[in-house]
C-alpha cells in the first residue's frame, strides 16, 4: 500500500501550550537518529511526503536540518507544520534544505492571547519575504479558529493577520470561503473551522461514517508507534512500532484490518474513532471498495 503522506513526529515536545492543543500525556522525546533512519528504511516506497508533524514543535529538534537531508538522501519530500514562534531563528537552515517542500505555519496558536503578537507576524513574514525571494518552500499561513460564536483574541488575532498581509477575510464564512488566498508565488493564507480533537474521555459522534486514515495517511509517533490518522495525539489507537518490526507487518495486523474493513463498511470499530467529528468531513468520500 502507497499512502499520499505519512506523518512522523520527530519530536512530541512544545514551546507553547496552545488552547485549541489537547498536548500529549506521552513521554516527553525527541526521535534519536538511528530510530529516525530506521523510520525512513521503513518508509521507503510507502508514500513520497512525509509531514513533520503530529504533536510537539519540529524546530525545536536539534537535528531538524539533519532529518531534512536524510529524508531528501532518501528520496522524500517533507512539509512541516510549526507554530511559527522559532522561524526567525531557523529560517537559514530551512530556507537550504532542498528536501523541505512546505512548511505550514499555524497563525492559530496564537488565538490565546496578544502579548507579542506583532513581532512574530513580523517574523513569519520575513520568513515568507525570504521563501519567496529563494524559491524556498512553499509556505501555508494556517488560521484555523472560526468558531461559532468566537471573538476576542481570536477576532483580535484574525484582524492582525489581515492587516500584516494586506487581505481580507470574512466576519461569518461560508461554504465557499474555506480556501486558500494568494499572498505570492509560493505563499498562501488558508482559513478553516476550528475543530476538537479526539479523544477517549470526548463526546460520543456516532459509529457511522467514513476516513481516510489508513488510506491516505497513517502517523509514526515519537517513539515509533504507528497510527491510523494524524488526530490520534496519544496513541490510543497504536498498530504495532516501526522501530521494532516493518509496516507490512504492522499494516497486517488484527487492529489495522479491522480499522480498514470497518470504513469499508462506514462503521467506525476503534473507541476513539467514534468519538472523532472530524471524520464527518469524509462521510461524503466513497472507498475505493464500494
Amino acid at each position: 500500500m502507497r499512502f499520499a503522506k505519512i506523518y512522523v513526529e520527530i519530536t512530541n515536545i512544545c514551546n507553547l501550550a496552545c488552547p485549541f492543543c489537547p498536548r500529549t500525556v506521552r513521554r516527553p522525546a525527541f526521535m534519536g537518529s538511528d530510530a529516525f533512519e530506521r523510520v525512513l528504511d521503513r518508509l521507503t516506497g510507502k508514500t513520497g511526503v512525509l509531514y513533520f508533524h503530529l504533536m510537539g514543535e519540529p524546530l525545536l529538534h536539534p537535528r531538524l536540518i539533519d532529518f531534512l537531508a536524510l529524508a531528501g538522501a532518501a528520496g522524500f519530500k517533507v512539509n512541516l507544520t510549526t507554530n511559527g514562534s522559532l522561524l526567525p531563528d531557523r529560517a537559514d537552515g530551512l530556507l537550504s534544505a532542498s528536501a523541505l517542500r512546505q512548511v505550514n505555519v499555524s497563525l492559530h496558536s496564537r488565538s490565546g492571547g496578544d502579548a507579542g503578537l506583532g513581532e512574530y507576524l513580523d517574523g513569519i513574514a520575513a520568513f515568507v519575504a525570504a521563501a519567496e525571494a529563494s524559491g524556498g518552500p512553499l509556505v501555508s499561513l494556517r488560521l484555523w479558529n472560526y468558531a461559532s460564536g468566537s471573538g476576542g483574541n481570536e477576532e483580535h488575532l484574525r484582524r492582525a493577520v489581515e492587516r500584516r498581509f494586506g487581505v481580507s477575510l470574512p466576519e461569518t464564512p461560508g461554504p465557499g470561503d474555506f480556501r486558500g488566498l494568494r499572498l505570492g508565488p509560493r505563499s498562501y493564507l488558508n482559513i478553516a473551522e476550528a475543530f476538537e480533537w479526539p479523544s477517549l474521555t470526548g463526546p460520543g459522534v456516532g459509529e457511522r461514517g467514513f476516513c481516510l486514515g489508513l488510506r491516505d495517511q497513517i502517523g509514526v509517533l515519537v517513539d515509533g508507534s504507528v497510527v491510523p490518522c494524524c488526530l490520534d495525539a496519544q496513541g490510543a489507537a497504536a498498530l504495532g512500532n516501526l522501530i521494532e518490526e516493518d509496516l507490512e507487518t504492522i499494516l497486517a495486523g488484527e487492529r489495522a484490518t479491522r480499522i480498514y474493513r470497518g470504513f469499508s463498511e462506514r462503521r467506525a470499530v476503534e473507541e476513539l474513532c467514534r468519538r472523532c467529528a472530524y471524520r464527518s468531513r469524509f462521510d461524503r468520500v466513497a472507498p475505493a471498495e464500494a
